[in-house]
């Protein structure tokens, strides 16, 4: 197969995002816009890609890279560039930003990635925990800090969920910005057909939260962490009027206020992990003080933040990604020199 050669060295890193068709992308809301801004700012050349461009031949990761240069312009916010085929693995770091839905598909192309990360490329975040760590699910590792919740099929089992708090939030485990979402209760009449939808009769998982009436008042604080550490300014999400989703894409309003001192103990507690799973751009969600979702696909809130008055966001986040570059490179250069000093060892 041929493939034009990316360069062994580059004077900064070299930087492979795979999105959504940017030309589709809102730029004053779009948190993947925000990084390749900063990127380009500190030099580090551009590629870009959709997972229908990349694929696996004998083990090796490869794309077909477009040239990407941006600009803060609503209007025309990037211009592409030459077209070629590369290996993945010669790229320094990889942003994986592709949207949910969090399908097969989508679990395919964190193979491809895999592939990348084991030939040289730093993929934020992690391909394995991109697996791992289904956004509703994962709140599961978290029992001591999430709001009361169950993960089941069962509709039976939903509805005593359902009597026990009187009120709940139903959402599918592989969807994003409140797609399919739905409050019910012990006196909503739909009660019975909301859920023999959602599971399709009992033959799909959901989840039921307990509903927090706090959103109402507080409303729903977006907490972003990088390599585990929260930046201290929460994007809280107040829901419209006529609608009981804190999604910005719903219509909801937005405030930046400091971290709570219920939120700074759920990030001190789901951190580590994170950072242990090489999840480096997570959004959780807290609702009175509880943990809801941990979002680690295409996180967002970067743009608001920075609107909104908090400081150096995307710096801070490009800073922990260069930071956890480094120490990729050094762990695989000391593994490759135990390799071969093993080899040595071994040879008569």
């Amino acid at each position: 197969m041929d493939t034009d050669s990316l360069p062994s060295a580059q004077p900064s890193p070299l930087l492979l995002v795979v999105m959504d068709p940017i030309q589709a992308i809102t730029p004053q809301k779009d948190s993947s816009f925000a990084m390749l801004l900063e990127a380009q700012a500190r030099g580090w050349p551009i590629r870009y890609a959709e997972t229908k461009d990349l694929w696996i031949r004998d083990g090796q990761a490869y794309g077909r890279v477009t040239g990407l240069e941006v600009q803060d312009d609503p209007s025309d916010w990037f211009e592409l560039g030459d077209t070629s085929d590369a290996r993945l693995g010669d790229f320094d770091v990889i942003l994986m930003r592709k949207d949910p839905p969090f399908d097969m598909e989508y679990i395919y192309a964190t193979y491809i990635l895999e592939r990348a990360e084991t030939h040289g490329a730093l993929v934020v975040n992690r391909p394995q925990s991109l697996r791992d760590a289904n956004e509703k699910a994962f709140v599961s590792w978290f029992p001591e800090c999430a709001a009361p919740n169950l993960i089941s099929r069962s509709v039976p089992r939903l509805q005593a969920f359902i009597q026990e708090h009187r009120r709940a939030v139903i959402k599918p485990l592989d969807r994003m910005a409140g797609r399919s979402v739905f409050v019910t209760g012990v006196q909503d009449p739909n009660r019975n057909v909301l859920l023999d939808t959602m599971t399709e009769f009992g033959t799909r998982f959901v989840m039921a939260q307990r509903y927090i009436p706090d959103i109402l008042e507080s409303g729903d604080a977006r907490i972003l962490l990088f390599d585990g550490v929260p930046v201290p300014t929460a994007l809280v999400r107040h829901p419209p009027a006529d609608d009981h989703r804190g999604n910005i894409s719903v219509g909801a309003t937005t405030e930046c206020r400091p971290l709570t001192t219920e939120e700074q103990g759920v990030c001190d507690v789901v951190g580590p992990l994170l950072a242990e799973k090489g999840l480096l751009f997570v959004g959780i969600d807290v609702i009175g003080g509880l943990l809801t979702e941990i979002n680690v696909t295409s996180p967002t809130g970067i743009r608001e933040l920075e609107r909104g008055g908090a400081a150096e966001v995307s710096q801070t986040l490009l800073d922990a990604i260069e930071s956890r570059l480094n120490q990729f490179r050094r762990d695989r250069i000391g593994a490759s020199s135990s390799q071969s000093s093993n080899q040595r060892r071994r040879k008569p």
